[in-house]
């Protein structure tokens, strides 16, 4: 027989859980956050140090950091390769939702997070250094209502792609 997991356990996986939430209640949920607000989104896949130090950078932009994730056909669009993402989403939000820096973790099925940022209005957009910010419809609209939008300095050294490469090569 197997024994029941004690009180502090279960009510730590309730904590997690607690923090992924669906697009449609993000709203509410996010009313219920102290700002600013900060907002960053990707695939994190295989996540590694450099996910790990971005998100704690853009946590100490703001109070709160909401992470939105590419879904599995929304990564599978960006061309990463055939079979990644190589953790479904909800393993993805899981592990998102288990980092100190995340106050919340939702998913979005676009190309881009466009759609969501324009109904969530958050105060700060964190992209990776690796992105021109100058280029990105989101910092445009962003900007058009008083927020802030800003590139992170890129970890070199670290991405997912290179890091399933060399699993991959052994």
């Amino acid at each position: 027989m197997r024994k029941k997991p004690p009180i502090s356990a279960v009510s730590g996986v309730a904590a997690l859980t607690d923090k992924i939430c669906a697009p449609a209640q993000l709203l509410a949920r996010l009313a219920q956050l102290p700002r600013p607000l900060v907002f960053t989104n990707g695939v994190f896949d295989v996540l590694h140090r450099g996910h790990v130090l971005y998100l704690a950078q853009a946590r100490a932009l703001g109070a709160s950091l909401l992470v939105a994730l590419n879904t599995d056909a929304s990564a599978r669009r960006l061309g990463k390769g055939p079979d990644r993402p190589l953790n479904n989403e909800a393993d993805r939000a899981l592990v998102m939702a288990a980092l100190a820096a995340t106050s919340l973790v939702t998913w979005f099925d676009e190309d881009t997070p466009l759609a969501l940022i324009t109904q969530i209005k958050p105060d700060i957009l964190v992209k990776g250094g690796d992105y021109d910010m100058s280029k990105l419809a989101e910092t445009q609209v962003v900007q058009a209502y008083g927020g802030r939008a800003l590139a992170l300095p890129f970890v070199d050294g670290y991405s997912t792609t290179a890091l399933v490469r060399k699993i991959r090569q052994g």
